[in-house]
């Protein structure tokens, strides 16, 4: 099968987009390495990471023990730091506190959340930028159905 890449006049060279061309895994990873290194960048200031945010964020949501924050992180496991690593390390940073096997943000932490939030609304707006809430949507179903035809 011909590709816009194989037809007749086509020229390789600087400025040559073979996108359309993609496969969705390779969107799919390129994305998502995207998506690490640039909230890696917003979150740097605080001294934190992608795991970190999102096991703030599963904390202050309820995840107060080591393994409901193991299943809030298993979307994401094989990137990154253990659920154990990230929590030993907001710990080290004060932002969290075990006490008697429940986890809890401290007032550090959630002041240290309370600055994230805003940084990472602006980010998630400049990801979306140009796309129109029902593209948005209609991306994140087709992906569900995506999901649900590999479960």
């Amino acid at each position: 099968m011909a590709t816009p890449s194989d037809a007749p006049g086509h020229v390789h060279g600087p400025g040559c987009d073979h996108s359309a061309d993609k496969p969705i895994g390779w969107w799919l990873k390129r994305v998502d390495q995207l998506i690490e290194s640039s909230m890696d960048r917003v979150l740097k200031d605080e001294g934190i990471g992608r795991r970190h945010w999102q096991a703030l964020n599963a904390i202050a949501g309820g995840a107060d023990t080591v393994a409901a924050l193991d299943a809030a992180l298993a979307p994401f496991a094989g990137s990154g730091a253990t659920a154990r690593l990230v929590l030993d390390q907001l710990r080290a940073q004060h932002w969290v506190q075990e006490v008697a096997g429940r986890i809890t943000v401290t007032p550090t932490g959630s002041a240290a959340r309370g600055r994230l939030i805003v940084a990472i609304r602006d980010y998630r707006a400049r990801i979306t930028e140009g796309v129109s809430e029902e593209e948005y949507r209609a991306a994140v179903e087709v992906l569900q159905k995506m999901a649900r035809n590999l479960s």
